[in-house]
């Protein structure tokens, strides 16, 4: 986001503009009983974001890789994610609408969902349906055929600035499974924790940070050039890469922002201080 309050929440919702960014992605894994510590995977992530009027918005970002012990599957530039959304409000409900080629090699279509029923308690929802679609090899892509979805609810307290959140439901790999987080926010920064158990007869529990990345104030023009919005890091202790995962519908999604306007959806962490302001100057052109 990068707006402060509603007076650039209602510019942005009158006017179009093109976000393009680049990030790192940075993974790594310990497999090894030998003296070898980690393989390591960093890609560049360059990516764009086109804002248009009405909460629409086109989406799509790249790998570029850096440095590359994964092997074979990991080492070719391709794109990651090219999506269509459309946010819209019926009443007190939030609805996210996304189509297209999402995070983690599926495609398909997507809904987001939140209800906020007062200031401290919010139920929230995904539903996706989609197929598999990769360009790392060659062009993969299976049939639109996996129903994937999960339904949570919310707690809020405001003086702490600290979520709880619980939800359950079917993920991209089959597995059924249900999460707790803690999460506490600061300014530009998110900390939580998590348990969760998955019917593949794993649990598991860890840690979040989301970091917001500067600059904080920045000039709003019709093309804007800047890096990507934020650092996320996800640790769990059985290093278990696919239980209780979801697809990304967007480049840079995040647990701190959520998936909603935050002029519209004023609940929870969207009632603090805005991490991106106007920069005085920025004339939009």
């Amino acid at each position: 986001m990068m707006c402060n309050g509603m007076s650039c929440g209602a510019q942005t919702q009158r006017e179009s503009y093109i976000d393009i960014f680049s990030g790192v992605e940075f993974n790594y894994r310990n497999i090894y009983y030998n003296n070898k510590l980690y393989d390591l995977l960093i890609n560049l992530t360059p990516g764009f974001k086109w804002h248009l009027k009405k909460q629409w918005m086109i989406a799509a970002e790249g790998y570029v890789p850096i440095y590359n012990d994964y092997g074979e599957r990991y080492k070719r530039i391709r794109l990651n994610m090219a999506v269509v959304s459309k946010e819209a409000q019926w009443g007190k409900q939030f609805f996210k609408f996304s189509g297209g080629l999402f995070g983690r090699e599926r495609y398909g279509v997507d809904v987001k969902w939140m209800y906020p029923m007062n200031r401290w308690l919010a139920m929230d929802a995904q539903i996706g349906y989609t197929g598999f679609c990769s360009m790392a090899v060659d062009w993969e892509c299976s049939k639109m055929e996996r129903m994937t979805g999960w339904i949570g609810v919310r707690m809020y307290m405001d003086k702490l600035n600290t979520e709880f959140r619980l939800q359950g439901g079917r993920y991209i790999y089959e597995d059924y499974g249900v999460r707790g987080e803690c999460m506490r926010h600061f300014k530009h920064c998110t900390v939580g924790v998590y348990a969760q158990y998955s019917d593949w007869g794993e649990e598991n529990f860890g840690f979040k940070i989301v970091m917001m990345i500067p600059p904080y104030k920045r000039k709003m023009r019709k093309v804007n050039f800047r890096p990507a919005s934020n650092f996320r890091l996800t640790y769990n202790l059985q290093a278990d890469p696919y239980s209780m995962l979801m697809y990304r519908t967007d480049p840079e999604e995040n647990e701190r922002e959520g998936n909603f306007n935050r002029d519209s959806l004023q609940w929870g962490a969207n009632r603090m201080p805005a991490d991106f302001s106007e920069k005085e100057g920025g004339s939009g052109k």
